[in-house]
């Protein structure tokens, strides 16, 4: 039979152990964690209880990302304003497309840039509006030069507001 008790790892002396509750299923928002100790740590996840229906399927939604120059952003980031946008998440990026890298010259030197810096912009919105912001976006970043970047659409299935438990388009 498991032990309710979970080893005491690394704890100073006089700590008490970590004593869990009389049943060995814990209740975290949504998640249930079987934990059963015993010389070993071992568990498993399941899905606590069903939530009811979503506004997803009235609403579907699509992630958009934008690979575009860093210099560009906050163009982008007025022009999405602009259409009602309310978040979006930037993540500083390197890699090369059709471009592969570029060279530079630094004190006569020649050196090779083979990965670019750009920015990636994700942006998650009902669908009615991608068609609209895909555009501004390709507007504001557009500079006729190789390395502009690219526009990906994809769906997205589900959101939930970590906060609020908010499903759907009103979470996204």
């Amino acid at each position: 039979m498991p032990e309710t008790i979970a080893p005491n790892l690394g704890a100073k002396a006089g700590t008490p152990p970590f004593f869990a509750p009389q049943c060995p299923v814990f209740a975290c928002r949504g998640l249930a964690w079987n934990l059963h100790f015993d010389h070993t740590l071992t568990g498993s996840i399941r899905a606590a209880e069903p939530r009811g229906p979503s506004d997803n399927d009235a609403k579907a939604m699509k992630m958009i990302t934008a690979i575009i120059r860093p210099w560009k952003l906050d163009d982008l980031q007025m022009a999405v304003a602009r259409l009602g946008v309310q978040g979006i998440t930037v993540t500083e990026v390197t890699g090369y497309g059709r471009q592969r890298g570029h060279t530079e010259h630094f004190r006569g030197a020649e050196y090779s840039i083979e990965f670019v810096p750009k920015l990636r912009v994700e942006i998650v919105l009902d669908d009615a509006s991608a068609e609209a912001v895909i555009e501004a976006i390709s507007n504001v970043c557009r500079t006729g030069k190789t390395g502009d970047g690219k526009i990906f659409l994809a769906p997205v299935g589900e959101a939930v507001r970590i906060r609020t438990r908010e499903s759907g388009a009103a979470a996204a």
